[in-house]
């Protein structure tokens, strides 16, 4: 027979033949597609030469699993859309799946997206972080824009969508760790004092001596603390609240500021891992604190009368609503400053309660129970302590923040 003619093959092997149209064709079976029929591929080529290494070249990548999954080409913008609306909104966090939405809108889909995906090059992802990096990004955010895609790019590879993930052979810069400086025991009485003039100061209190993260506070129920036994149980966190327009985009104004706004997320989510749902002891002085809050509370209730919402939140707006994190930070920064100390992230607090607590001796595992850590690499980032806090601690073991017979 002609070598220019097609020749019968058994089914499902491949083949290699001259076509009417001048070109050499190359046929080659990879798998099977989700309906169920063969799933062949087709080359096409000038040369014979070309065509059997086209066929060549996709029998290696069925031998190795590496052949994409069939349909038209996906563009890395597309992808990640997807990605993130279709796969990831399903099977992650209501703050993880914000995280990701941030860095595909601001820096990914804009830096990569018009790429085929197929097609994406380690270099192409370096060059952005550089970019990212040049216009003032931190490495931080260039970090958490690579783990972004690189999740992203493996969920790719493992539908088959591309035969490899460019962001794992790409290389990101280090995020540098934050300092972390805790407040001595006289920067934390001062504190307290202060915000003993306010409301809801016993939230502060939580903060200092137990080390709950500011979600972690502002979403606690009073049926999450029992004050007859001294205990407080951790299950969920507040949520940044997010809006949309109750008008249809009319108003003019963003929807965080829409008259009609409705809120587009829940209040709360279960705590972030299973480590960080956990139960604590309660200082005899706390629990005071909350008693004297909780008959604060109720006579706020009395005042609202039918104004209130009784959402059962430890810690409410005079109405009873829950608190927005983001005005309960810039009251940390108030407090901060009415008290005269040094500025500070809000999450300074959780590492001071961290930091008294190894230094006192309590076993690291406790101490990850306490904090909701889930690895002992965290427990290793609160062993550098300033000389003043271990000096406090050493002087006053029995009365650490609100003083006691020990400390005297």
């Amino acid at each position: 027979m002609n070598e220019r003619s097609r020749s019968r093959q058994p089914n499902g092997a491949s083949s290699v033949y001259f076509g009417k149209d001048g070109y050499w064709h190359g046929r080659v079976t990879v798998g099977v597609r989700d309906d169920g029929r063969p799933d062949r591929r087709h080359v096409m080529r000038r040369s014979k030469a070309d065509a059997i290494r086209e066929v060549r070249k996709l029998e290696r990548e069925r031998e190795s699993a590496t052949v994409r999954s069939p349909g038209r080409v996906w563009t890395v913008g597309e992808w990640l859309t997807h990605w993130v609306e279709t796969i990831a909104a399903a099977s992650v966090k209501e703050n993880t799946l914000a995280g990701y939405r941030v860095a595909l809108r601001t820096h990914l889909t804009p830096g990569v997206g018009a790429h085929r995906l197929d097609r994406l090059q380690p270099e192409h992802l370096e060059r952005l972080y550089a970019a990212m990096l040049a216009n003032g990004s931190s490495p931080g955010t260039v970090h958490q824009a690579h783990r972004t895609i690189r999740t992203a790019l493996g969920e790719a590879e493992r539908r088959g969508r591309i035969s490899r993930n460019p962001a794992a052979l790409a290389k990101a810069p280090r995020p540098s760790e934050a300092e972390i400086e805790p407040y001595s025991v006289e920067e934390v009485q001062r504190l307290l004092t202060v915000a003993a003039e306010g409301r809801n100061h016993a939230r502060w209190a939580i903060a200092l001596a137990l080390g709950l993260r500011q979600g972690e506070v502002l979403g606690l129920r009073w049926s999450d603390v029992d004050l007859d036994t001294g205990t407080l149980l951790v299950r969920r966190a507040r949520l940044r609240p997010r809006y949309v327009h109750g008008c249809g985009g009319t108003c003019g104004r963003k929807a965080g500021f829409c008259p009609s706004r409705v809120l587009d997320r829940p209040e709360t989510d279960d705590t972030k891992s299973r480590a960080g749902r956990r139960a604590m002891g309660l200082p005899d002085e706390l629990v005071s604190l909350l008693k004297k809050h909780r008959d604060e509370q109720d006579r706020e209730r009395e005042t609202a009368a039918q104004l209130w919402r009784d959402t059962a939140y430890v810690f409410a707006t005079p109405l009873g609503e829950p608190l927005n994190p983001n005005t309960d930070y810039h009251r940390w920064k108030r407090l901060l400053k009415d008290a005269g100390l040094r500025d500070g992230r809000l999450h300074d607090a959780r590492h001071t309660a961290a930091t008294v607590l190894l230094i006192l001796g309590v076993p690291e595992r406790a101490v990850m129970g306490l904090m909701g850590w889930s690895t002992t690499a965290m427990a290793a980032r609160y062993q550098h302590i300033t000389g003043v806090v271990r000096s406090d601690v050493a002087q006053r073991v029995g009365g650490l923040i609100w003083g006691g017979p020990e400390a005297k």
